[in-house]
Formats: structure tokens, sequence, C-alpha cells
């Protein structure tokens, strides 16, 4: 009797479970897989579709991009930012940061490390004269043999840290106030030297 009531028992919950199983299926179907459901929901995904266009007279976040490949396409370009008193304090700043370490404070490559690398002295006649402004832009973007790029990295490495705007300033700072510092360092070297030299007398 136990038996066959066990037996009864033991079909019903087969039949339960089949059931269950059944009523199941849908939702794993639907689900699998489990993994991906956030990501397939209704979302228009990265690079998918086409892009809204961008305002007119939009500039990106970074400011305007640089538009030559190389230091020699950028020898004839005309510097767009006047050489103001602003200017020029900008590029004095951005000078002190990325570039002193190597030219020196005022330029004149008489850092420490300054003759290890061959830096060369930026208040020198060749580089005021003879170095047209988007060169030096362009020295500044793309490095040279020595120096690391700041505005476009490339095999030899460099980085990205000066915008298009800002290596104009230090450009401003290099053909403009450098020489102006330079100047009036000079004169004071001079002044000191003079007032040193004084045999003053003793009271």
């Amino acid at each position: 009797m136990n038996y066959s009531i066990n037996c009864v028992m033991s079909r019903e919950m087969k039949k339960l479970c089949v059931i269950l199983v059944i009523l199941a299926m849908p939702s794993v179907a639907l689900a699998w897989p489990w993994s991906q459901d956030m990501m397939n929901q209704p979302s228009i995904k990265p690079q998918e579709g086409v892009m809204t266009p961008f305002p007119s007279r939009s500039v990106p976040v970074m400011g305007i991009p640089t538009k030559v490949a190389n230091r020699d396409e950028a020898k004839t370009l005309v510097n767009p930012i006047m050489a103001t008193a602003e200017s020029i304090k900008k590029g004095r700043t951005l000078f002190r940061i990325y570039c002193s370490a190597c030219h020196g404070l005022a330029g004149k490559a008489d850092s420490p490390i300054s003759p290890k690398i061959g830096a060369i002295d930026l208040t020198d006649d060749y580089v005021q004269k003879s170095l047209t402004e988007g060169w030096l832009w362009g020295t500044i973007s793309f490095g040279s043999y020595v120096m690391p790029a700041y505005g476009v990295p490339n095999e030899q490495g460099g980085s990205n840290d000066l915008t298009v705007e800002e290596r104009w300033h230090v450009v401003n700072f290099v053909k403009t106030g450098m020489l102006v510092e330079a100047k009036e360092a000079d004169e004071a070297a001079a002044a000191a030297a003079t007032v040193k030299s004084i045999d003053w007398p003793v009271k």
C-alpha cells in the first residue's frame, strides 16, 4: 500500500517538475546570455548610427587641432596670436614649466643639463632672426632630435601637454618677451658690477 502511494507521489512530483521546467524555459531563453543583459538594452552604442553634427562654429574642448603633419610643414605658419602682454605672460609661465629645465629660466641654455643635451641659447641671433615663428611652433609641437614633442606624440614619444594656442604663447615669449628679459637682466648685472667696482669711501 505504502509502495503504491509512494509511486503515485513520485509520478506527481515528476509531472510537477516537468511543468515547472516547461514554464521556466521562456525565461531562460529570453535571458540568454545572462552576462549581456545590461549591454543589450534599447540604447545607442558608441559609434552606432549617424553621428549628430556639431553646432556651427564649435571648437573641440582641447582647442583647434594641429593641422600640419611635421615641423617642416609648420615653418611657414603665421602666428595667429598677437604678442600682447597677456600672451607673453602666459608663454613665460608655460616656458618655465616645460622648457626651462633644458633651456634655462632665461632661455640662455645655462641650466645644469643644457650642455649635456646640446640645448641651444634661445636668445641667440640664429633663433631670433633665422628661425620663423612657425618653425619654433613646429619644434614645440613635434620635437626635434633630442627635444620631446609637446603637442603631437610620435615614435620618439612626447606628449600633447600644450594646446595649439599655448604653443603660440610660448613662441611669443621666446620671440618677444625673452629678449626683453635678457636685456633687463644684462643691464641689472652691469649695474651691479659697476656698483661693486666703485671704491666707496670708508667712513
